[in-house]
């Protein structure tokens, strides 16, 4: 059996018609940026998320740039404000800090859970300290009421970067670190002040191209994000910021449309797949992260100490797999300053983290598979 870990053709070919459809109307009209298709998908995005707004642009980077640059525009921060961070993140969350001139602080993840440890956070803020930006890293709901109260206490905006979490639902089924929650469910990328989404191909809402969004319920700061995102204007030829050309265009928007629809019942799929990998697999040589009932698996991670090898082992038996991610950030060349630190936990995870297929594609028998391939691993 040879599975991939991830078609997008397959994904793509499951709404191929209406896609095509959708682009087609696009090329006819004459009409490729700012119009009807990405006014329609900003309207239902922002519902299907829970919030008042929903601002388009070129790509999840630009997505979290634009939120602080914004917040930076409003004088909420300035030059060398620090922002927490968890340490095991993707580089474009920090990046996003650093290229506004803030400072990342760097916090360990919890082991069982691989998201932000919020019992590490308070000991890390300071007189400095302006916002926390929480990653639903691997489609895992970050978020803790545990964090909520720490922003309010401090008066900390809280920002998420939800570019691996379309439709993560927080408080879903009771769950453990939610069983007192004072609210109810709600979307992950409404939890904070703002939110960036990534809507890159391979995302579990992914467009066939670069593109992404913020979704916020604050109307100074989508005014201001919005123009940042259209050179600094808000009106034509009239430029209060100084801005960056960041918009997503037509084609996207109206792809995105399309697969919108189908979100939810995809990532249900994808949560049948990992419960089945819970439930099956068993090789004291693995260990699966804590189940979590508010993900929707963008990404199904299992920690190994011989990665290595059983990313060999299983390619030899057709299953393709990825690491998520080989180096850490603050062992990059690009934050050489950060590299004599030593973050034990994060490091860890690099060197043993291996994701798995899992995705709306695939069959109950290759999910069987692979289960069984990776118990008879030793």
């Amino acid at each position: 059996m040879e599975i991939k870990y991830l078609s997008l053709k397959k994904i793509n070919n499951m709404h191929a018609e209406e896609i095509q459809q959708a682009v087609n109307q696009i090329l006819s009209s004459g009409w490729y940026l700012k119009g009807k298709a990405t006014q329609e998908f900003e309207a239902n995005y922002a519902k299907f998320i829970g919030t008042k707004y929903c601002i388009g642009c070129g790509n999840g980077l630009d997505a979290l740039s634009l939120i602080f640059r914004a917040y930076k525009e409003m004088n909420i921060m300035h030059d060398g404000d620090e922002v927490i961070v968890p340490a095991n993140t993707y580089i474009a969350s920090i990046l996003s800090i650093t290229e506004n001139n803030l400072k990342p602080v760097l916090v360990e993840p919890d082991i069982n859970s691989l998201q932000l440890d919020d019992s590490l956070i308070e000991q890390a803020i300071t007189q400095r300290t302006k916002a926390i930006l929480i990653v639903h890293l691997y489609g895992r709901c970050a978020y803790t009421e545990k964090i909520g109260k720490l922003c309010k206490r401090y008066n900390l905006k809280l920002i998420e970067d939800n570019a691996q979490a379309h439709g993560t639902r927080y408080g879903e089924r009771g769950t453990e670190n939610v069983k007192h929650s004072s609210f109810n469910v709600k979307r992950s990328g409404s939890l904070g002040d703002a939110a960036a989404h990534s809507f890159y191909p391979g995302k579990n809402l992914g467009a066939v191209g670069d593109a992404g969004a913020v979704t916020t319920n604050d109307d100074k700061l989508a005014e201001v994000v919005r123009a940042l995102g259209n050179y600094g204007s808000s009106h034509k030829y009239i430029f209060k910021y100084k801005g960056k050309n960041s918009r997503i265009d037509e084609i996207q928007a109206a792809v995105l449309n399309v697969k919108l629809k189908y979100l939810d019942a995809d990532n249900t799929r994808r949560k049948q797949i990992a419960s089945y990998y819970y439930s099956h697999i068993n090789n004291p040589a693995i260990t699966l992260p804590n189940s979590s009932a508010d993900s929707i698996f963008h990404i199904f991670p299992i920690l190994c100490k011989d990665r290595d090898k059983l990313q060999q082992y299983l390619a030899s038996k057709g299953i393709e797999t990825l690491i998520h991610y080989p180096i850490p950030p603050h062992k990059q060349e690009c934050y050489k300053e950060w590299n004599y630190l030593s973050l034990p936990v994060t490091e860890l995870i690099h060197k043993q983290e291996l994701s798995l297929p899992c995705n709306q594609t695939m069959t109950d028998e290759e999910a069987e598979y692979i289960a069984d391939t990776i118990n008879n691993y030793k």
